[in-house]
């Protein structure tokens, strides 16, 4: 017996991943996985940026790489990060939004 598909009303949701500490070349590589696994599960994911209290240029090349691979929207940066994506003027690339429910409706 063949069973009927659900119809999608729309497309899935992004997942939010929100990592928390300092991020640097030491660090990466258990976000680096999560990011990953978002990318191939759903296309993309919304990075929940408040609570990262460093992050150094490994975490920015990480960013980078995933925005120019799939949809990936920055959320709620914290001042570290802000401050990291100002100075080397990635913030005027990446997808930056103030809260994690305007980065669901972008």
């Amino acid at each position: 017996m063949t069973m009927p598909q659900p119809h999608s009303s729309g497309p899935e949701p992004l997942p939010v991943l929100a990592p928390e500490g300092d991020f640097d070349a030491d660090a990466l590589a258990p976000l680096e996985a999560q990011i990953d696994a978002a990318v191939t599960g759903h296309g993309g994911l919304i990075l929940d940026a408040s609570r990262i209290t460093f992050a150094d240029s490994t975490f920015l090349r990480l960013i980078i790489t995933t925005h120019d691979r799939a949809d990936l929207r920055i959320a709620a940066p914290s001042l570290m990060v802000k401050r990291l994506l100002t100075v080397t003027g990635a913030d005027q690339v990446l997808r930056i939004h103030s809260t994690i429910d305007t980065a669901r409706t972008a």
